[in-house]
């Protein structure tokens, strides 16, 4: 063969192989061009409920999955891409973490990492009313690790999975067990971190006054059998109000007791007040009170979103027994207090505090006394003033536990 005919043979296979490039190229774009589209993605929302729309082109097929470890819900699809905005991913509510990819050449996965146990409380997919393509929309409560727990297990039982799930995921017999249910009391320290709270004209700031009672009503209440005793932080952090509340669900807490040390521009004024949630304030005080607590998350740089509104007739029975229980207590800590510290005049009031508004979980806010007042202050310094109060105030929780259960409590 001539120089001049391998040279023309070699040309002929490049053009081949340049042909046979532009086909699966072709072939490529074809195949992208079949896949689903999802063409954005949003969160609404907070600690407590979270909601996740997710636009497609079309209709999309999908299946659900719920994981622990951390506690993930996994939407299937059929092989799509994505264009979401990487803004549109950061964490928001309950969800802390979003991923999304091929799992193949016929399936995608989305997974959304929640920061606590959680229920899918509605997952549709809606054609769009005004616009092509269609949306998922996905609503998300926080929920107990119980509840979780027995989902996966409803979930594991019905589907009869015994697969393996990607490293680090526990589900089938791997489900972890579930401790039975006491009374379980959270205590909740009010501000903390970067969320100092009111502070002295001596420079007691209100976080540190709070958590050592807290852990002194946390050391009142141990040691009894039929109680649980947990608290939302046992150190200097800063929590997200709603942070507090999801954490008090999660642990399937009967009361929550939020505890602070105000400070108020009437100096004269001092004693201990209980407060419990009302859309409507008692006075003005109570009020410009709540507005301060509410601000907390505020100054520690984050902005408040309200959650998505819910309208639901068994929500509404729950907040209106919860709120019964909640009055009942408040009524038994200012009982006990009565003759142990001084009490401001009404020292039951009420005003729409964001820390105590879960709908299952009754909660006060105690406000021990004022760092604005010289003898209130003294007090709350006093470790054994803050141990004889707490001693009071736990009589008031166990008498409450006691109406709620119908069980005393016993030394364990």
């Amino acid at each position: 063969m001539t120089l001049e005919k391998m040279n023309i043979s070699s040309r002929i296979g490049h053009l081949l192989a340049c042909f046979s490039l532009f086909l699966l190229a072709l072939a490529t774009v074809a195949q992208a061009g079949d896949a689903l589209s999802a063409l954005t993605f949003r969160m609404a929302g907070d600690e407590l409920r979270t909601r996740v729309v997710v636009m497609f082109d079309r209709e999309p097929e999908l299946s659900t999955l719920l994981l622990q470890h951390p506690n993930r819900l996994v939407i299937d699809l059929p092989r799509a891409s994505f264009g979401f905005d990487k803004k549109s991913l950061e964490p928001r509510g309950l969800v802390t973490d979003v991923r999304y990819g091929l799992m193949g050449q016929d399936r995608s996965r989305m997974i959304l990492t929640l920061r606590g146990p959680f229920k899918v409380e509605g997952l549709r997919v809606l054609k769009n009313e005004n616009a092509p393509g269609y949306r998922l929309v996905a609503d998300m409560v926080a929920t107990s690790d119980r509840e979780f727990a027995e989902a996966i297990k409803a979930q594991n039982a019905s589907t009869g999975s015994t697969k393996l799930e990607p490293k680090g995921d526990r589900i089938g017999k791997n489900e972890d067990p579930v401790p039975p249910h006491i009374f379980t009391v959270m205590i909740d320290p009010g501000h903390g971190g970067i969320d100092a709270g009111a502070e002295s004209s001596s420079g007691v700031r209100e976080k540190d006054v709070t958590l050592a009672f807290a852990q002194a009503l946390r050391d009142a209440l141990a040691g009894n059998a039929n109680m649980r005793v947990m608290m939302t932080r046992d150190d200097d952090t800063f929590l997200r109000l709603n942070e507090r509340v999801r954490i008090a669900r999660q642990h399937e807490a009967d009361l929550f007791i939020s505890v602070h040390a105000d400070k108020i521009n009437l100096r004269n004024i001092r004693g201990a007040t209980v407060y419990t949630i009302s859309d409507k304030a008692s006075d003005n005080m109570a009020r410009a009170m709540a507005e301060r607590e509410n601000k907390s998350d505020a100054i520690a740089g984050i902005a408040h979103e309200e959650p998505p509104e819910v309208t639901d007739i068994l929500m509404d029975l729950t907040r209106r027994e919860t709120h019964a229980f909640s009055l009942n207590f408040a009524s038994k800590v200012v009982q006990a207090l009565e003759g142990e510290t001084n009490l401001i005049n009404n020292p039951h009031r009420y005003a729409g505090f964001q820390v105590l508004r879960a709908p299952d979980v009754p909660s006060v806010l105690v406000e021990i006394g004022y760092l604005s007042n010289a003898e209130d202050e003294k007090l709350m310094t006093d470790p054994a003033w803050r141990a004889r109060v707490a001693d009071r105030l736990a009589e008031a929780i166990k008498r409450f536990s006691t109406l709620k259960t119908g069980r005393t409590f016993t030394k364990g």
